[in-house]
């Protein structure tokens, strides 16, 4: 894989990470995962419709600055105050576009991912094991699984170490598409039909509607 891979719109490079493997190389050592599940987000400096769920939408802020860095860096944020995201940027360097990476099975490096996530179990939960399935399934998952957090990685260039990223296998099954979880269309628009997901794959997150967002 290389720079040349992101420079298309995310809605273009989204389908084509579906596949394709993804890791961390961490003081405790590398998890690596398969990519089952992604989102397109547009910005400014995009051509195509205003995105009410992007970021950028519709300023550079300093929470957001990373997506309009070169393609191929990761944007790293913050969800809900409590779990990271990660975001692969795409399109040329000052026009802001990222793939949220929501879900993945993990292939390489389980121990490492499990420890992680029940490590990040609230106080509450008396769980002491989580499948295969559960690891990477979700944004905040994939992210606890291979280690991200945002004063690390957020602005890292995704093609050189500590990630690790490999173009994916030919995929005979191809891929689906829909709405975007959580997330809606313009207030009395069409939803974007922005998520790519490998069909029948069990890591695949489950959906959830989201509210119309008001127009800018």
């Amino acid at each position: 894989m290389d720079r040349e891979f992101f420079v298309a719109s995310a809605v273009d490079v989204a389908p084509r990470l579906l596949g394709a493997v993804l890791g961390l190389q961490g003081p405790d050592g590398a998890v690596r995962l398969r990519i089952t599940e992604v989102e397109a987000y547009s910005g400014l400096g995009n051509p195509g419709p205003y995105d009410p769920g992007s970021h950028a939408r519709d300023r550079k802020t300093e929470r957001n600055a990373s997506m309009f860095l070169g393609p191929g860096h990761a944007y790293v944020y913050v969800s809900y105050g409590m779990h990271f995201a990660l975001n692969l940027v795409c399109s040329p360097e000052g026009t802001a576009s990222g793939v949220l990476i929501r879900s993945g099975e993990v292939i390489r490096g389980h121990d490492i991912a499990r420890a992680r996530r029940l490590a990040k179990q609230p106080p509450s939960s008396h769980r002491s094991t989580l499948s295969v399935r559960e690891l990477a399934r979700g944004p905040g998952n994939l992210a606890t699984a291979l280690g991200i957090n945002r004063s690390e990685h957020n602005g890292l260039d995704v093609l050189a170490p500590p990630f690790i990223l490999e173009a994916p296998e030919r995929c005979a099954q191809g891929f689906a598409s829909g709405p975007r979880v959580g997330v809606s269309g313009i207030a009395g628009g069409p939803e974007f039909p922005w998520r790519f997901w490998l069909p029948g794959n069990n890591t695949v997150s489950a959906f959830k509607p989201g509210r119309n967002a008001p127009r800018a």
